[in-house]
């Protein structure tokens, strides 16, 4: 049988703008890894929307993945905030089990 072990999935959708200060707030709350992919529709509170024809980085959005250790959640989630706070963005946390628990 494999064990599994608790940690926390970290989701945070950013305009691509922010995403360099998002990752250094990352590292510094030492995150040790994250997968960043590209948002490109969804629906919203405002309506459906798309970066389909979008020129440069401005109103691009970014997803930022992430396995924390839940001792460090709390903490991570403060460091992301403090770049969250002034821009669009959307904040997941959830719990997730991994088999390999000393890559968190």
């Amino acid at each position: 049988m494999v064990v599994t072990h608790l940690k926390k999935r970290l989701e945070i959708i950013v305009e691509a703008p922010a995403l360099h200060r998002l990752t250094d707030r990352l590292n510094q709350a030492g995150v040790t890894g994250y997968t960043i992919v590209p948002v490109l529709a969804g629906r919203g509170s405002e309506g459906t929307w798309s970066a389909e024809g979008l020129a440069g980085d401005a109103g691009r959005l970014v997803m930022v993945i992430s396995i924390v250790d839940a001792a460090k959640a709390d903490a991570v989630l403060e460091r992301v905030y403090s770049v969250l706070a002034r821009q669009i963005g959307i904040v997941t946390l959830s719990d997730v089990q991994v088999i390999r628990a000393d890559h968190f």
